[in-house]
């Protein structure tokens, strides 16, 4: 498990009740939220939710992300945007055991249109309860980030 145990959220105007329910969820597991916003219903753009997450994941002031949006895919597509950064979307618990395990993801996505707050918080605890299981998937984990160069 990560030992920087702060963790950013962001979402965009579609996923704000969604988010602040992941963020008490895992506050109440002893991790440091940081919630980056937004905090009115306006509508907003995900991209520039998903890159200041990301932004501060890749910074090192946070351990991992989660970000929302309705689908949970154009955030997800704006934070792989930022060197560093490898974030899967998911609508299930399993896949969100996979891309820690296997693909040593930082961040994690979800669509608030797609799945509902309790699979969310099972999701997010499978995220968060993985760990990165390295040999030969480190090896193509670092594939990824040569890509990135």
């Amino acid at each position: 498990m990560t030992t920087n145990k702060r963790i950013v959220l962001s979402s965009d105007h579609a996923a704000i009740d969604l988010r602040r329910a992941i963020a008490t969820h895992i506050a109440n597991q002893g991790w440091e939220v940081v919630d980056i916003g937004p905090t009115t219903p306006e509508s907003t753009h995900y991209p520039k939710h998903g890159e200041a997450a990301a932004q501060r994941v890749a910074s090192g002031d946070c351990g991992l992300g989660i970000i929302l949006c309705g689908t949970g895919q154009g955030i997800m597509m704006a934070a792989n945007k930022v060197k560093g950064i490898r974030c899967g979307v998911c609508s299930d618990s399993f896949s969100a055991r996979m891309i820690r395990q296997h693909n040593d993801a930082n961040m994690l996505s979800l669509g608030a249109r797609v799945v509902g707050e309790g699979l969310a918080l099972d999701i997010v605890d499978a995220f968060l309860n993985s760990e990165f299981e390295g040999g030969r998937h480190a090896t193509r984990v670092d594939m990824i980030a040569d890509i990135e160069s």
